[in-house]
């Protein structure tokens, strides 16, 4: 039995006529300690599914099972960030942390409680900005202190949905560095949501394209071999990179949206060629 088992499981919104399948036949097994990218495109269901994972959102049928145990309701076991950064704005980057830690572990000491805090400050690189509140920060600062109040509460899962898909192009590039490293050292087990093939190449043990809805399918699983750590600029010169690379994007090509065939009009009688000139 793997660590996460999702079987079955469908999802639409809306009733009668108005309704929309948004997600059809999913089936996802996650083992304990493993990194899986899910890769699509926008709109094709990935939060759906990740909310569903997270139990924030029930499926019309199907099971989702988390060490053997059906998830119908949210837990501290599985951690969620998001792509926004739902921050609190009057809190402080080691508030916004602590605030977890203290729903979470309770029943430690304060002393404890700080120093676990601190911990994951520290891990995402926050401790000289410990005491700036969100406007004070960048949004790529913003996004580090979800992830370390995510990962600081110890979720046996963490559930990454596009958590740098509203940052620019540098900062994604500089945080996915920082994520690698992240990921690697807390050990977790980690369901990546992603529309970037590269993103999930340098992050995951496997990638599983999902096609666009509505009714949208799982592809196959794709086993990333490439040796860790990974530089995403030594990644551009390897081989094996390009050939994953171009297999994902295949796949997702060929489950992308179906283009319709241009038809050409035909061609304007000459006399109204001639009346348009005469005009």
């Amino acid at each position: 039995m793997a660590f996460i088992e999702v079987r079955g499981v469908c999802k639409g919104y809306g009733a009668g006529a108005a309704r929309s399948e948004v997600l059809r036949d999913i089936d996802l097994d996650i083992e304990r300690g493993e990194i899986v990218a899910i890769v699509g495109y926008s709109g094709a269901g990935k939060t759906t599914l990740v909310s569903m994972i997270a139990g924030l959102l029930r499926p019309d049928s199907g099971t989702i099972t988390m060490d053997g145990k059906p998830v119908t309701t949210p837990s501290p076991e599985r951690g969620v960030v998001f792509q926004n950064y739902s921050l609190l704005p009057w809190l402080t980057v080691y508030e916004s942390v602590a605030l977890a830690v203290d729903q979470v572990f309770p029943e430690r000491s304060a002393k404890e409680r700080q120093a676990h805090v601190e911990r994951f400050v520290a891990m995402v690189n926050l401790t000289p900005a410990r005491n700036k509140r969100p406007s004070e920060l960048s949004g790529g600062m913003r996004q580090r202190v979800a992830l370390a109040r995510a990962l600081a509460m110890e979720p046996e899962l963490l559930l990454l949905d596009e958590p740098l898909g509203a940052l620019d192009a540098l900062t994604r590039a500089t945080l996915q560095g920082e994520l690698a490293r992240i990921c690697s050292e807390s050990g977790a087990t980690i369901l990546l949501i992603t529309n970037d093939v590269d993103e999930g190449l340098l992050l995951a043990d496997r990638i599983i394209p999902l096609g666009v809805g509505p009714a949208a399918k799982l592809g196959d699983s794709i086993a990333v071999t490439l040796a860790r750590p990974r530089d995403k600029k030594a990644l551009n010169h390897e081989p094996e990179f390009a050939r994953l690379r171009g297999q994902i994007i295949a796949d997702l090509i060929s489950r992308g949206p179906r283009r319709r065939p241009v038809v050409a009009k035909p061609a304007a009688p000459a006399w109204v060629a001639t009346a348009e000139v005469a005009q």
